[in-house]
């Protein structure tokens, strides 16, 4: 055994144990092939050796410019074949030549038939042990008709010691794996066809400067049925035939590399890895990744003249961000992250063993081709303990924070030992890159045009507001868009323990937008401030609207003291786990210790709830309904018609229908908002204009952009001018005629869309 630096031989292998992983690593950097189980008989044979030589195993690595890894199936496939050999070359009593001589009235025949055995276990079975098994078969076939044809008894009865000898063998590979996987292909192999492996075996390819592994190759027998580029790297959609998954295939640039552009960035990272970031450093960082880019581009600039290799700056920058991703980043992670169709990223343990499984906008649960390792799993969570400056530890095995990246935002969820017996697992929440809002929910069918009408109605009558489902039901999104019809002249307040909330992009564009951390519902100890000593300070702050990203524990009576007092009459919101209106009455006054009567601050509860195919192989994200708290009732709402619904899901239309309530107008809370308004006060037609006047804005933005091919128009942007612009012809028009004529409102407003419309198109 030859330790690593030692020597360039090929074949030398060192034993490397990570967890419950046991790793033949195979050094191949001086080989003059590609390393390949399925491709190379001499690299099979050579293996054999080794795995007799090393014992038991779980996985094999060759280790060249790009290390090739097979995972435990493959490597138990490779090893029965070893064991097997091991086995039969200890049987010299059994397989020599003198074994066939025992019979000396053999001995004429018994040179040509200890060759073909000696030749089929000494030589084929180690490098092509498919070809050794169609080769014993091929000897036994011929020799039984040999028999059959001779009229030499003394022959048959020789043959029939030597077929038997041969059958002995066959019966022994036929107990192989490799061999019962490959019989539907061996009609017609051929020695030396490498092609029947090629469908066995297929290792995962990592360059030397990474730790994930990515199974590269195409699967076998899945048909395509998409693809696309995010960025520089390629992406694949497969449907599987063995499996209800999609799988989700990327190629990123880093694997398509030449051999000097990855001994460059193998170089650059062995020494950029000499500084370990600080946690000052992770405080800002993106400010950190600029640094690290500036040094990498430096460093690459440096390597490429010294080795004189001359690229092109595109080519310094693409190896630049490569290198930032495997250094102070999150690696193929990032990759994912920046494709816009991934909504969630779950990883479990042990790492090494199972793909990383994503959620797809178009293609739901698929999973990847990308197999994180120990060392990276690692890595990560050090990462993330410096960037929330949260603990995670045996004391603390939950880890809640959130992690931005260039073009992307997540929330991240780690789980570590002992909650987790077998390692680290992650989960993370890919947050869109712009705020979500309710003409881009239209657009996906979560709502229609009326229930957004509506909503816009409620944010500007500050009311309070709980957005309610089950995961990934689209809480924090919907939250989100509801912060978008909030007029920019409002202080807005928005208080998360992991921060997903759209705050940076509402800042930007001109929102007055105060964003504050609190301590995680189940941190212990730490510096953060509780959730609900934040929630009362907000109260201490000024006329401000408060957003609670998640109601999850004793904040519930913090925030219910804020509604109770109108949170100085502006709109008070937040996302809270419950899959009905009763469920979230349930979850706050008996889980939360809530009081019945605090109860009543609730105005709105907008449920979001994911809809389901007959078959359960799609689901669609919809809001399901939208009720009303009404405050004549004592115990128990559901019993006393304390619940209202305004709107409620139909499966037959697939949208939100309006009820009865809502058409009749006994909408106890939309009178409410018309009491405080002169105008609409006591007249519930002036109420339901409005409503639908704000209805047709928002649909008539949707077809518009649909129609134009401007897809932009219904980002936040666009749709925050567009709110402007309708509050502004209202107060103009209410001057001039004295009355809010929803007719006059909505052909200025069409007429300020055709105008802007046109110039964005200039």
């Amino acid at each position: 055994m030859a330790l690593f630096g030692e020597s360039k031989k090929p074949f030398s292998y060192d034993i490397v144990r990570e967890g419950e992983e046991t790793i033949l690593m195979i050094d191949l950097e001086e080989y003059q092939k590609v390393p390949s189980l399925e491709d190379d008989p001499v690299v099979m044979a050579k293996t054999c050796d080794l795995i007799i030589e090393s014992g038991k195993i779980t996985k094999i690595v060759f280790l060249q410019k790009r290390n090739y890894e097979y995972d435990y199936g493959q490597t138990l496939l490779i090893q029965e074949i070893a064991n097997l050999y091991k086995q039969l070359t200890k049987r010299k009593d059994f397989f020599s030549y003198t074994a066939l001589l025992s019979d000396i009235t053999c001995g004429k025949w018994a040179n040509t038939w200890y060759a073909s055995i000696q030749n089929t276990i000494s030589n084929l079975l180690r490098a092509d042990p498919i070809g050794a098994y169609v080769e014993l078969v091929r000897l036994s076939r011929e020799e039984r008709i040999s028999s059959e044809k001779s009229p030499d008894q003394q022959y048959i009865k020789c043959t029939q010691k030597y077929t038997a000898l041969i059958d002995y063998l066959i019966g022994l590979l036929e107990k192989t794996r490799l061999i019962a996987i490959a019989k539907p292909y061996i009609a017609g192999y051929k020695i030396g066809d490498r092609s029947v492996y090629s469908k066995i075996f297929a290792a995962t390819i990592r360059p030397d400067f990474m730790f994930t592994r990515l199974m590269a190759t195409f699967p076998h027998d899945a048909e395509e049925i998409d693809t696309y580029t995010v960025g520089d790297t390629e992406v694949t959609i497969f449907e599987l035939p063995d499996s209800v998954h999609y799988l989700y295939h990327m190629v990123p640039p880093e694997f398509k590399l030449s051999e000097e552009k990855y001994e460059i960035l193998d170089t650059a990272r062995k020494i950029m890895a000499e500084h370990k970031p600080s946690k000052d450093e992770f405080v800002n960082p993106e400010r950190m990744r600029q640094v690290f880019s500036n040094v990498g581009q430096d460093l690459i600039e440096e390597l490429s003249s010294y080795r004189n290799l001359k690229l092109k700056a595109e080519e310094i920058e693409q190896l630049t961000e490569i290198l930032v991703r495997y250094t102070v980043g999150f690696g193929l992670i990032e990759l994912l992250l920046k494709d816009e169709k991934v909504q969630d990223i779950t990883i479990n343990s042990p790492m090494g063993e199972v793909p990383m499984f994503i959620v797809h906008q178009d293609y739901a649960d698929c999973r990847t081709n990308i197999v994180p390792t120990i060392p990276e799993a690692e890595s990560w969570a050090s990462k993330l303990r410096l960037i929330s400056g949260r603990p995670l530890d045996e004391a603390n095995p939950i880890l809640d924070t959130e992690l931005e990246i260039p073009e992307a935002r997540a929330r991240v969820a780690v789980v570590a030992p002992p909650l987790n017996p077998f390692g680290l697992a992650y989960a993370f929440r890919r947050h869109r890159d712009k705020p979500w809002t309710l003409p881009l929910f239209i657009k996906n069918r979560m709502i229609n045009p009326l229930s957004a009408g509506i909503l816009s109605f409620l944010i500007d009558g500050a009311r309070t507001i709980l957005v309610a489902g089950t995961r990934s039901a689209g809480k924090t999104s919907l939250l989100g868009a509801l912060l978008v019809e909030l007029m920019r002249k409002y202080r807005v307040i928005t208080i998360e323990d992991t921060l997903e909330l759209p705050t940076s992009s509402l800042r930007k564009l001109g929102y007055n937008i105060q964003a504050m951390k609190v301590a995680a519902a189940l941190s212990k100890g730490g510096s953060e401030v509780p959730a609900d000593e934040g929630i009362r300070t907000t109260l201490r702050m000024g006329d401000s609207a408060l957003i609670v990203g998640e109601i999850r524990s004793k904040e519930a009576l913090a925030l219910y003291e804020a509604m109770r007092i109108g949170a100085l009459a502006n709109v008070v919101a937040g996302t809270i786990h419950g899959d009905s209106p009763y469920g979230v009455f349930d979850r706050v006054v008996n889980d939360l210790q809530v009081p019945r009567t605090s109860f009543k601050a609730t105005d709105i509860i907008v449920v979001a709830n994911p809809i389901r195919s007959a078959d359960g192989l799609h689901r669609w994200r919809r809001v399901t309904q939208l009720t009303e708290v009404r405050k004549h009732w004592e115990q128990d709402p559901l019993l006393e018609n304390g619940f209202s619904d305004l709107m409620k899901y139909d499966s037959r239309t697939d949208q939100l229908e309006p009820s009865d309530d809502l058409i009749n107008g006994e909408s106890e809370i939309l009178k409410g908002v018309a009491g405080n308004v002169k105008e609409w006060a006591g007249n519930w037609d002036a109420v339901w204009d409005n409503i639908l006047l704000r209805t047709k804005i928002k649909e008539t933005l949707v077809q518009f952009s649909d129609k134009a091919k401007m897809p932009n128009l219904l980002e936040a942007d666009f749709v925050i001018n567009s709110n402007d612009q309708y509050h502004k012809i209202a107060d103009k028009i209410k001057e001039e005629v004295g009355a809010l004529d929803s007719k006059r409102i909505l052909a200025e407003w069409n007429q300020w869309l055709q105008r802007t419309a046109k110039k964005m198109n200039i």
